[in-house]
């Protein structure tokens, strides 16, 4: 069942929106879902926080995808009290030159958060990354699923995907 108090958090903060969209894949939709609005909203925020923290309370470290899942993955870290990495789309090109960011031991298990799923393909891009460096990662868990094919790409790599909201949460009986 879909979390109402997130759902009626995220339409306050004007995060989702609608329209004609162009998405990051290249693909149109009629409503978006800005990351954005949302993970800069403290009320969202501290929702997001505790919906994750309710779900990783088994898992060793967390990882969050650079940019946008960064504030939910550091804010799920202060509610949980569990260390957490950054998954990079590319290594950074100065300094270190790493992928992962943040202490990560081989063979620790890792979930990663994520902000919005559409295709899935970041988030497979950040599994790989993690377990090139050596994690073991299973499971991606997401605010949302846009429900466009994510769950499907992920499988196919082995990695579980779970959903705080999928679209048809988020858009059921919303004014448009």
């Amino acid at each position: 069942m879909a979390n109402d108090e997130l759902i009626a958090a995220l339409r306050a903060a004007n995060a989702v929106q609608f329209g004609e969209f162009e998405l990051s894949h290249g693909g149109t939709s009629n409503y978006y879902v800005d990351k954005y609005l949302f993970e800069t909203d403290p009320k969202c925020l501290k929702l997001i926080a505790e919906a994750f923290a309710e779900r990783v309370a088994d898992d060793e470290k967390l990882a969050g995808v650079a940019l946008g899942a960064v504030p939910l993955v550091a804010a799920t870290a202060v509610e949980t009290g569990k260390p957490y990495v950054i998954a990079r789309k590319k290594a950074k090109e100065y300094g270190t030159a790493k992928r992962i960011e943040g202490a990560l031991e081989d063979g620790e298990h890792v979930t990663v958060l994520e902000d919005i799923a559409t295709t899935g393909q970041s988030a497979v891009d950040a599994v790989e990354a993690l377990r090139d460096a050596g994690a073991v990662v299973d499971r991606v868990i997401v605010v949302v699923d846009r429900q466009e094919g994510a769950e499907e790409l992920l499988a196919e790599h082995n990695i579980e995907l779970q959903s705080l909201l999928t679209a048809d949460d988020l858009l059921a009986d919303a004014d448009h």
